[in-house]
This record gives C-alpha cells, structure tokens and sequence, in this order.
C-alpha cells in the first residue's frame, strides 16, 4: 500500500469498477410484465386524473366561478350550434375559444389538449379515414394511389375537407365537454343537472359510481399487492397466473360490491338520504353569469349567420 492517507482511507474494492454490471441497469434478460400490473397501474392513473381535476375545479378561474346551472346551459347550447356547423373554418374557430377559455380558466393547455386529442385518433379515425377515399367520396383526387380500370383511386380534395369537418366537430364537441367537468366539482356538477329537472335516478347512479368506482379501483390494488408479497418465485409475468387471479378476484369483488353498497344505502338512509344532491355552497345568479350567457348568445348567433352567409 502507498503511503498517502487518502490511498489507506479508501478501500480499492470501493473505488473499483465492476465488469459485470451493465451502466444502463439492464442485468439479465428483460422479462415481460404482468398485464394485471398494467391493468391496476392504468386505474391508478385514472384515480390521480381524478383527483387533479377535482385541484383543478376548486381553483380561482374564469369558469370555475361561474354558476354550474349556467355553465352547463350555455356550454350544452354551443354544442348544439357546434353540431349543425358546415364549415371547417368556423369550426377551428370555435376550438379556439375552448382553448381561449381553458386559458382563462387557468387550465394546464398541454394537458387540456391531450385530454381532447388522446381519443380522437382512435374513435374518430375508423369514421373519417375511409371517408377520405375516392371510392366513398369522390371528386377531385389530389393524391392518387393506384387506378382502377383507368380512373385514378386516392383522397380527393372534397373527402379530405369532410373528414376535417368531422374531426373538427368532434374535437369541439369534447372540449366544451372537458370545460364542464374540469372546471365544475363534481357535487356541484350532479345538484346543477338535479336543479335543471335530470331526473333523481340518474343522479343517484352516477353520484355512486363516480365515488365508489376508485374504492373497488383500490381494493383490487390492495388484493394483487397481498397476492404478489405472498408469492414466492417469479412468476409475476406468468399469464395463466394472471388469469387465475382475474377469474378469482372477480368473483370475490363483486361478493365485496355488493356488501358495501348495501351498508352504504343502509348508512346514507340512516342519516336522512332522500335522493336529491346537497351542497355547503349556494349557487346564485350573478352579473357574470349574466354576461356569460349573453356572450354566449351572440356567439352563437354570429356562428349560424356566419355559417348561413358561407352557404352550403
């Protein structure tokens, strides 16, 4: 050994790289997951969006302190003029106020439009894709692919402006959507849709299933995580094993559903339940709800004059 202290502090084992450790942390071969992990994460997932759309409800923006029988009239009343919208630049225009009021509102843009666009490829796609094409509506092909007995066969000019129609409409449509709901708590949302005569059984249903589909989210959680400490070997990623857990947590997991809502139906009568949504807050007609709903109103006679002055 040499003679500098700090040479004898230190152990050589300590500062030696070892050869068999990979940088990257990738030792061993890469084992697929569980598709019951995945499946319970993607449910974790959900309960936290949940959770921080309710962060976001309680906030301080433009909409969030709207009254919610006003902001569902009036929001329900743009997408109906969404809906009989002809023209794609009005449509676009449209958009652009949903993001001006998710601005307004103090919402998360880059997360406001991933919640609007995350399902539009996947449902609206199959719809418009085929659309495109000269063979469902044809006109004038501006990107031909093959030919067919001497006719070129692509996407014509008056598919690809329909189908922009659709997915304009469609992404509208869900932002006015995502609006309500981002911006009104959910109690408030359900004792607005109560005072604006929705009938009590719907309110009921959806008040329970919103509340207690994260406590049946969980207890599968807590189930798997009891299952997986108890296992021994690795057979995480097995899929039989994943489907044998399935088949016997659905079973006892409705036995457990259906117990709990019986006490809670029991629990929620005891304590004077009748049916109808009660807030601590009172909702009132204010000045901005009136100059909301105005606004509202000129926008959307300035949608249809427009569209009507456009044509057909």
């Amino acid at each position: 050994m040499s003679g500098d202290p700090g040479e004898r502090s230190t152990p050589r084992w300590l500062v030696q790289g070892e050869v068999a450790l990979c940088p990257c942390g990738c030792i061993g071969r890469r084992k697929k997951g569980s598709f019951v992990e995945k499946t319970i994460s993607g449910g974790s997932n959900v309960i936290r969006q949940a959770v921080f759309s309710e962060d976001v409800a309680m906030g301080r923006g433009f909409l969030q302190g709207l009254d919610p029988r006003v902001k569902i009239l009036c929001l329900f009343g743009l997408l109906v003029v969404t809906a009989f919208v002809r023209h794609l630049s009005i449509l676009l225009a449209l958009y652009a106020s949903t993001l001006l009021l998710a601005a307004v509102s103090k919402l998360s843009l880059g997360f406001f439009i991933k919640r609007v666009w995350l399902f539009i490829p996947i449902f609206t796609g199959i719809i418009v894709l085929p659309a495109m094409f000269s063979f469902i509506t044809p006109g004038n092909v501006i990107l031909p692919l093959w030919s067919w007995h001497g006719e070129p066969v692509g996407i014509t000019s008056q598919g690809l402006m329909a189908s922009g129609i659709i997915v304009a409409r469609v992404a509208t449509s869900i932002s006015f959507v995502v609006l309500l709901t981002l911006t009104t708590p959910w109690v408030r949302l359900l004792g607005a849709l109560r005072a604006l005569f929705v009938p009590k059984i719907f309110i009921l249903i959806i008040g329970m299933a919103y509340r207690y589909i994260y406590l049946l989210l969980n207890s599968v959680t807590d189930m798997y995580m009891s299952r997986k400490a108890r296992s021994v070997g690795n057979d995480q990623g097995d899929v039989k094993e994943g489907r044998r857990f399935v088949s016997a947590t659905a079973g006892a997991l409705f036995g457990k559903s259906h117990a709990l809502s019986t006490e809670v139906h029991q629990a929620m009568v005891s304590r004077g339940y009748t049916g109808s949504p009660r807030t601590l807050t009172t909702s009132h007609v204010r000045a901005m709800d009136v100059a909301f709903t105005v606004a509202v109103l000129l926008t959307a006679v300035l949608v249809i004059g427009g569209d009507h002055l456009l044509g057909g």
